[in-house]
């Protein structure tokens, strides 16, 4: 049976648009105290996987600030408000960032991204019967579309290609689904 750790002291350090940072005082089960970070992230966010009617896959590729580098990802973001539902958040996100829109999407998969320090939370959907529009990016987005096969993001995966834990998740999950027919 695993001790129980007790957090005595929570400090605000850092208030961001969407993220808080926190130093949390933990008493260890041995008495002892140590720091930990703890990062809330205060919206959660919702994805989708966006399958077109042939099986593959619409992609966005982006600049990543943390990585320093481009990713290539399923289309994501936060939600508007505490309240909006994560699948309005997943819909305007496949229209915002790849231009499709779709009346067929269905929950695929609920994500704790990293549960070491944080506690973001992500809804993934599935799309389907996509029908084409345009891109309505934010200000602060350059996205390009890119459409892969799963067969090539599962590749690309297991090449160390595709890293983002939520896109990673949705293509295995989506794999699985598939498999299972």
């Amino acid at each position: 049976m695993i001790e129980i750790l007790k957090r005595i002291k929570r400090e605000l350090v850092y208030k961001g648009s969407i993220l808080d940072i926190y130093k949390d005082t933990m008493q260890l089960p041995n008495g002892k105290t140590e720091e930990w970070d703890y990062v809330a992230h205060r919206m959660g966010a919702a994805a989708v996987l966006p399958v077109l009617p042939d099986g593959r896959i619409v992609m966005v590729r982006q600049y990543r600030n943390a990585l320093e580098r481009e990713t290539l990802e399923i289309p994501a973001g936060c939600r508007d408000s505490l309240t909006e539902d994560t699948l309005v958040s997943a819909s305007r996100e496949l229209e915002e960032e790849t231009g499709y829109h779709s009346d067929d999407i269905s929950f695929l998969i609920s994500l704790k991204t990293t549960v070491a320090f944080c506690n973001e939370s992500i809804d993934v959907y599935l799309a389907k019967n996509l029908v084409k529009g345009e891109q309505h990016l934010d200000d602060a987005e350059a996205i390009e579309v890119e459409i892969h096969s799963l067969d090539e993001l599962c590749d690309m995966i297991y090449k160390g290609q595709l890293q983002d834990s939520k896109t990673v998740s949705a293509i295995l999950a989506y794999s699985n689904l598939v498999n299972k027919k």
